[in-house]
């Protein structure tokens, strides 16, 4: 089942020619999940080809602009599209305030529910849940209450491995194996354990979202061992006491998480619009952590 990352934004407050504020989109079997919603996301989605009515929820971190000042026009274009399913919505409180208000002011009918969820930002909690993933709060450090966001994949079942099947099963009994079941004893064969014809179950997949957060250590039990890693990475180390002021994280820092976690790979983001160029900050984390990488627009990451 495919299991997918797509960076439709990367940058920091200030948006720059070639980078848009904060979003991304998880795709899971035929569900997409949209990570934060910074201005100008429905064009970075019409861009890299991702449709609103795809998306199944959306994740918010905190109230910051370049984090969901998108939200409104795609909830408006969805409208227009004619969408009709719910669409959970997962965020800090205050944003289902902000939402109503919205809504109100400029008589914003809407041709679907919403259900909205409002988390706890101090906590380590599962906030979602569908046939697909887990998704849990991570708790950032921020200038605002922020929330960051594991999700991890549901335990799937494991394939039939086909030299260890028996000749002569229906396709109704191949059915029931591959759903997990035992064939019980007929006239024709004694039984069939699942477990006897497949190979071990694939391992569930695992992606850490770390919204804007000062550096904080404590994070690591939370998602040790994760496939992937998103970290702010807002300055070069240089700049430790200016992240400090702002409530960010440097490259260097991002990249100690990463690897203090065990993660396999590690994305940088939330770019601060002074860098003209990326590779400085991709330097600095790959001397700590060598498998770290720039989460640059359009980067597509499947685990």
């Amino acid at each position: 089942m495919t299991f997918e990352l797509k960076i439709l934004g990367s940058a920091s407050a200030t948006p720059t020619a070639g980078r848009h504020p904060t979003a991304q989109v998880l795709t899971v079997g035929a569900s997409n999940y949209l990570i934060d919603c910074g201005e100008g996301t429905q064009w970075q989605m019409l861009e890299y080809r991702v449709r609103p009515h795809h998306v199944r929820a959306i994740f918010i971190s905190h109230l910051h602009g370049d984090h969901y000042f998108g939200l409104f026009g795609l909830l408006g274009t969805m409208h227009l599209q004619g969408r009709t399913q719910p669409l959970a919505i997962i965020g800090p409180p205050g944003l289902d305030e902000v939402l109503v208000t919205q809504a109100r002011v400029s008589n914003m009918q809407l041709g679907f529910a919403m259900d909205f969820t409002a988390v706890n930002t101090e906590a380590h909690a599962v906030v979602y849940e569908d046939e697909n993933l887990t998704v849990a709060t991570l708790p950032m450090r921020h200038r605002v209450p922020c929330a960051g966001y594991l999700f991890s994949e549901r335990p799937r079942r494991a394939n039939l491995l086909k030299e260890k099947l028996p000749a002569g099963l229906t396709p109704a009994q191949l059915a029931r194996l591959a759903q997990g079941d035992d064939l019980p004893p007929d006239d024709q064969q004694p039984g069939l354990r699942h477990a006897d014809v497949a190979g071990p179950a694939p391992t569930p997949r695992r992606y850490a979202f770390f919204s804007d957060t000062l550096y904080t250590p404590a994070l690591v039990p939370l998602i040790e061992g994760v496939d992937l890693l998103y970290h702010e990475a807002t300055f070069l180390d240089d700049l430790q006491e200016r992240a400090a002021q702002t409530h960010h994280s440097t490259a260097r820092q991002a990249a100690s998480i990463a690897h203090d976690a065990g993660a396999k790979r590690l994305l940088l983001g939330h770019f601060s619009s002074r860098y003209k160029a990326l590779e400085p900050l991709l330097h600095e984390a790959q001397a700590v952590f060598p498998p770290a990488e720039l989460a640059t627009e359009g980067l597509v990451v499947s685990l």
